[in-house]
C-alpha cells in the first residue's frame, strides 16, 4: 500500500534521528531543564524573531491545544472556531472535557472564519450572565481543508480580539505547509505580532513528535509549567524534543520540509484536474480534496491509503491526499496514472 493518508506516516527526517542517535547515550537532566531544549528553544526565537516570548516544547498538536487552552480560559470562559476546527472534530471533545466550551461557527466554505462572524458571537454571549463567555478565537493555519488565511484576516481578527479583550491562538500543527506555500503571505516573524499564542508543528513536519508552543501574551505564562506537569505533558526525557528542534530549525530546514510537501501535493493535483476529477477546495498546501464517483474511491483503496472526508451526493464522495516530507514524486505520478486509467 502506498499511503497518501496523513503527514506523519513515516518516522522523521534523516537529520533529525541521525542527530537523536549520535546524543543517545549522553546523560542529561529531565523535563525540559537540559542544554538541548535550551538550544531548540533558541533556535525557535530567532527564527521567530521574538526573544521576548515564553516557549514549550510538547509532544503533540491536541495535547498543546488542551494546554494551552485549559491554562489560559476560567471555567466559566469558551473559545471560538470554525465548526471543521481541529478542537471541534477531531479531538475527541478533549476542550469540553475540561469544562470549556467550544463556540462553533459555520465556516466559509472555505474552513475559515471571519471577523464578521466572530464579532456576531462575541456579541450573542457577552452580556448575559447565563452563558459562557467568549474569551479566545481558535484558528488554524493551513486549515482543516488545507486553505489559507491572508496576513490581513489574520491582523483583523486579531485587531478585533484585542478591542473586546479575547485572545488569539492560532494552530500551526502543518505551519511549513502553510509558509511554503505559493499563496502565503504571512512570515513566521508576524505570528508573534499578531496572537498571543501559537504552535510550530513538528509532529506533521517532519519530527518523530514534537510541538512548539509560543506565548507571546506575558499574562499567560505564569503556571503553564505547572499545567503541563498537571496534565501529564511534562516529557521526562525532554532533550528528545529540544534536540529535534534544534535541528529542524537550522537555517531554512523548516521551510523546506513544506516546499517538498507543497510540491507534491500540486503535482498531485495537476495530475487529477487533467484527469477530469473535480476539487472539493482549492488548496495550495499538503493537504488536496478531490471529488470521485464512489466506485473509483473503492478501487483507489485496494492500493492506496487516504483519508474518506464526506458523502458529496449519492454517486460520489470527497476524498482527501496528504503529502510529506518523505513523499517520493514517482508515488504521485504512479497514482496519477492510475486516477487516468481507472
Amino acid at each position: 500500500m502506498i499511503s497518501f493518508k496523513n503527514d506523519y506516516s513515516e518516522g522523521a527526517l534523516p537529520y533529525i534521528m541521525e542527530a537523536l542517535l549520535k546524543t543517545n547515550l549522553e546523560q542529561t537532566v529531565g523535563y525540559g531543564e537540559d542544554e538541548y531544549t535550551e538550544l531548540g528553544i533558541e533556535a525557535i526565537k530567532r527564527s521567530i524573531g521574538c526573544e521576548d516570548c515564553y516557549v514549550r516544547l510538547l509532544v503533540g498538536g491536541t495535547q498543546t491545544n488542551l494546554l494551552t487552552i485549559s491554562h489560559i480560559l476560567r471555567p466559566y470562559e469558551a473559545v471560538i472556531a470554525s465548526d471543521t476546527g481541529h478542537i471541534s472534530i477531531h479531538e475527541a471533545g478533549a476542550i469540553e472535557a475540561t469544562g470549556h466550551k467550544v463556540l462553533e461557527l459555520p465556516n466559509d466554505g472555505e474552513g475559515k472564519i471571519n471577523v464578521d462572524m466572530i464579532r456576531e458571537c462575541y456579541e450573542l454571549y457577552k452580556d448575559d450572565f447565563h452563558m459562557v463567555k467568549p474569551r479566545m478565537v481558535y484558528i488554524s493555519n493551513p486549515t482543516e481543508l488545507g486553505t489559507l488565511y491572508t496576513k490581513d484576516e489574520l491582523v483583523s481578527i486579531s485587531n478585533y480580539c484585542k478591542e473586546v479583550g479575547m485572545y488569539l491562538y492560532l494552530d500551526g500543527a502543518r505551519l511549513a505547509s502553510a509558509l511554503a506555500s505559493e499563496k502565503n503571505d504571512i512570515e513566521l516573524t508576524d505570528y508573534p505580532k499578531y496572537c498571543d499564542a501559537f504552535y510550530i508543528g513538528g509532529t506533521k513536519c517532519g519530527l518523530l513528535f514534537g510541538e512548539a508552543l509560543v506565548i507571546t501574551n506575558k499574562e499567560l505564562e505564569r503556571g503553564f509549567f505547572c499545567s503541563t506537569k498537571q496534565r501529564g505533558a511534562t516529557l521526562a526525557k525532554g532533550r528528545l524534543l529540544g534536540i529535534q528542534f534544534a535541528e529542524l530549525f537550522k537555517g531554512d530546514r523548516y521551510y523546506q520540509v513544506g516546499k517538498h510537501s507543497n510540491e507534491m501535493a500540486t503535482l498531485l493535483k495537476k495530475g487529477v484536474l487533467e484527469a477530469g476529477y473535480k476539487l472539493k477546495t482549492d488548496s495550495y498546501t499538503n493537504q488536496q480534496f478531490f471529488i470521485f464517483p464512489n466506485e473509483k474511491i473503492e478501487k483507489l483503496g485496494e492500493k492506496y491509503r487516504y483519508e474518506f472526508w464526506e458523502k458529496v451526493d449519492e454517486d460520489n464522495s470527497a476524498i482527501r491526499f496528504v503529502t510529506s516530507w518523505a513523499t517520493r514524486e514517482e508515488d504521485v505520478k504512479e497514482l496519477i496514472k492510475d486516477l487516468k486509467t481507472l
